[in-house]
């Protein structure tokens, strides 16, 4: 089986040069970190009350070179943004939500808090760190804040770099929470374990099913498809993402934070109801048959937020069987489902992204289409059949440009709808 594209050489020996220059060092001794960007077609918004999910990596993402710094220094460039960011391993790094040390993070570059943040995440859980790195890091262009997890992405590629050069040995368990300490606890952003999941565990072309309140996981294979298998699942679906131009950090949206809290009050009502509220409150501590029993009870809202977590849940199993088979209509028809439940139960959207879709799903080809992220800012992701991928994005580029001129003109248009193929999980190389 082929494997992933990305990075490509040139790609690599771009970013070695960089670090090369700033380090002066020989080429040969930077590393690279190549953390993918994931995308979730089933399990929207259910993570954080311990629902089932699936993601798959795709082959765009964020790349960290860097070098030992041979000291307590940490220096790193970036190439979406300007400055440079410097400090010390042996500083006290504060989570950001704590209102400490607010005029020093007002000068600082917050793409710089996702360094400190997994110096942090190492020191609290007394890895011993005895020297930093000098790097310089890149995404993808046109897909940073676009929705696909280029936060965890690039938290993941520090705390990646920062073990690497400390000789730390690390399971990728292990870093799915410290990424979630960077998320949770230093930038203070209420989400699950999905993006972090998605990033450390997927395997190229495998569908990933994970349980966030066991976290147990399982990599779902598609079959060879075809007469006498001759055809690989390469050539049945391409990924279709299609930007809107919306980006807008979930931290300043109290929306997404708004609706967590929505999941576990309806959590508790119905726990309460079913005689078993000791219970943490979140969703996944509900059984169906007490939902189904109790949900009568639950205000408007809060039954819309249950409504989704229940229904999403069945949607992921569903989906799960249908990749398994290589029914990628079926699974396609489960992503629109889920979308149109992200609007009507999760209400999550904006016109402008609720257009987006709706145009997508009409580009030939595409199986399915759903919001990517939050559904708060971003893009729209796709199942689109291999042989018509090209055809669709041109159809959603053009359709969009004529919807909204004025969010498609701050898109640079070569990177307004990507085609991409499967990834494969987060490394050092």
């Amino acid at each position: 089986m082929a494997e992933s594209s990305w990075p490509s050489q040139p790609q690599l020996d771009e970013i070695r040069g960089v670090v090369s220059e700033m380090s002066g060092r020989g080429r040969e001794e930077v590393r690279c970190a190549a953390s993918p960007y994931r995308i979730c077609p089933l399990g929207a918004h259910i993570d954080h009350q311990g629902g089932i999910v699936s993601a798959m990596t795709i082959n765009k993402g964020i790349l960290l070179g860097f070098i030992p710094s041979g000291d307590t220094q940490v220096i790193l460039r970036s190439g979406q943004f300007k400055g440079e960011v410097r400090f010390r391993i042996d500083e006290v790094s504060c989570p950001m939500n704590n209102g400490n040390d607010a005029s020093k993070r007002d000068e600082e570059s917050d793409w710089g808090s996702y360094a400190r943040g997994a110096v942090y995440a190492l020191q609290s859980r007394k890895n011993c760190l005895v020297q930093g790195i000098i790097g310089y890091i890149c995404g993808t262009e046109g897909m940073d804040s676009s929705g696909i997890s280029s936060s965890a992405a690039v938290g993941i590629a520090y705390l990646m770099a920062l073990e690497n050069a400390n000789n730390l040995i690390v399971s990728p368990e292990e870093n799915i929470e410290y990424d979630r300490l960077i998320e949770n606890e230093f930038r203070g952003l209420r989400n699950g374990i999905l993006d972090q999941s998605a990033i450390l565990l997927s395997s190229y072309g495998s569908l990933l099913c994970m349980n966030c309140k066991t976290k147990e996981h399982k990599l779902i294979h598609p079959p060879k498809l075809g007469k006498n298998h001759e055809t690989e699942w390469q050539e049945a679906y391409k990924i279709l993402l299609a930007f809107s131009g919306l980006k807008h950090a979930l931290t300043e949206n109290s929306g997404y934070n708004r609706r967590v809290g929505e999941c576990q009050e309806a959590a508790s009502v119905l726990l309460h109801a079913s005689g078993n509220g000791a219970a943490e409150p979140v969703l996944s501590n509900v059984e169906p048959e007490a939902y189904q029993t109790h949900k009568h009870i639950l205000e408007s809202n809060l039954a819309k937020r249950a409504e989704h977590y229940f229904s999403e849940n069945m949607r992921v199993i569903k989906g799960l069987e249908a990749w398994a088979s290589g029914r990628f209509k079926d699974f396609g028809t489960l992503i629109t489902e889920s979308g149109l439940s992200s609007i009507q139960n999760y209400e999550c959207g904006c016109k402008p992204l609720i257009q987006l879709r709706e145009i997508v799903l009409k580009a030939p080809g595409v199986f399915g289409a759903r919001f990517s992220g939050a559904g708060f800012r971003g893009c729209c992701v796709a199942l689109v059949d291999a042989n018509l991928a090209a055809e669709a994005a041109s159809f959603v580029r053009e359709v969009y440009n004529k919807l909204q001129p004025d969010l498609a003109s701050q898109l640079n248009q070569e990177h307004a709808v990507v085609i991409c193929e499967a990834g494969d999980c987060a490394r050092v190389i």
